[in-house]
């Protein structure tokens, strides 16, 4: 009898995606609520055929020689530059993720971190849980979304599906990108394009969309930021590293930037070689101009289940010998 594969998931995944994968693999889950060490990963992924990675895994050159029998590692993720695509291509590995599920949420959570910094709500229920409140004063006025601009950096598919959310609110919405949208769009989204330069100098709120790539990476610096309108916003639900976070921290402290929010970090960025291991301090201790969540962008239950599901049929296919549909890379020669 044919063993099966091996297949190895990094982090915790819904019962019915193991169901799915199981007639099909031999499985050796993590089915904590905790991240496995890498060299606990390469542990389990020596003789592995398949893998599953999310976004705190890190795969390099080093790994990917310590485990010469990987067919495939399917990414339940959309941004991928914690992986090496180029050295898993070199060796004939698949590399796959999930490019649409992740957007909707990512946006729908990009509301939340913008309302709740532009409308000081963090300091409002502090204020009720202190046992201080009494009923209505003039006290947290806010400068609110109403009539001001907001800005979009990136309009690939996250860029969209917040644009699309924000027709609504009544501001004035600009975006930047190489590519524009069509003339339908900026119509019906009420949107406008413009330069980042122009962008940074005119809104109010900056939020960012865009892959961390080279060219992405630390957008946001010293010089960007001092282009910003003073007393503007920054969210970034994106990349961590296309901020960066102690000249943010500056921006702030100095009184030019009047908020950030963020759901994503330097920190988590293990491709960047000069990295922070944590999140700058004078980030985490202004309460009052500061809001964070802890990369909750598309921690929606049915939809994270999707997500590994569609990372569990691309492992499938190249199990199977079929070409993945989520593959980001191309691969010729099949392992044998």
């Amino acid at each position: 009898m044919n063993q099966k594969p091996r297949v190895i998931i990094t982090h915790w995944i819904h019962p019915e995606v193991i169901d799915y994968l199981a007639p099909h693999c031999d499985l050796i889950l993590n089915q904590t609520k905790e991240t496995l060490s890498r060299k606990e990963v390469i542990n389990r992924s020596k003789d592995a055929q398949g893998l599953m990675v999310f976004m705190p895994d890190h795969i390099d050159v080093q790994f990917l020689e310590a485990c010469p029998k990987l067919k495939v590692i399917s990414g339940a993720l959309r941004g991928y530059d914690n992986f090496d695509v180029e050295a898993c291509t070199k060796r004939n590995i698949w590399f796959t993720i999930v490019p649409d599920l992740l957007v909707a949420p990512t946006a729908e959570l990009t509301i939340g971190l913008l309302i709740i910094l532009a409308r000081r709500m963090v300091e409002g229920d502090r204020l009720i849980r202190s046992g201080n409140f009494q009923g209505w004063k003039p006290q947290l006025y806010s400068t609110g979304l109403l009539n001001k601009t907001l800005g979009i950096i990136g309009m690939g598919k996250l860029g969209k599906s917040l644009a699309k959310r924000l027709v609504g609110f009544d501001m004035t919405l600009l975006y930047t990108d190489t590519i524009p949208l069509t003339t339908q769009q900026e119509k019906d989204w009420k949107i406008s394009r413009i330069s980042l330069e122009k962008l940074l100098i005119k809104s109010d709120y900056v939020v960012l969309m865009v892959p961390l790539v080279p060219d992405t990476y630390h957008l946001i610096n010293e010089t960007t930021l001092k282009l910003m309108k003073p007393q503007s916003f920054l969210i970034n639900p994106c990349r961590g590293s296309v901020v960066d976070e102690t000249a943010v921290a500056t921006a702030i402290k100095s009184g030019h930037l009047a908020g950030y929010a963020a759901d994503v970090f330097e920190m988590e960025d293990w491709a960047i070689a000069n990295r922070p291991q944590t999140i700058n301090e004078t980030l985490l201790t202004d309460t009052k101009h500061t809001f964070f969540t802890p990369h909750i962008g598309s921690a929606i239950n049915d939809v994270r289940c999707d997500i590994a599901l569609e990372a569990a049929k691309n492992i499938v296919e190249v199990l199977s010998g079929n070409r993945p549909p989520g593959t980001i890379n191309n691969i010729t020669e099949k392992k044998a």
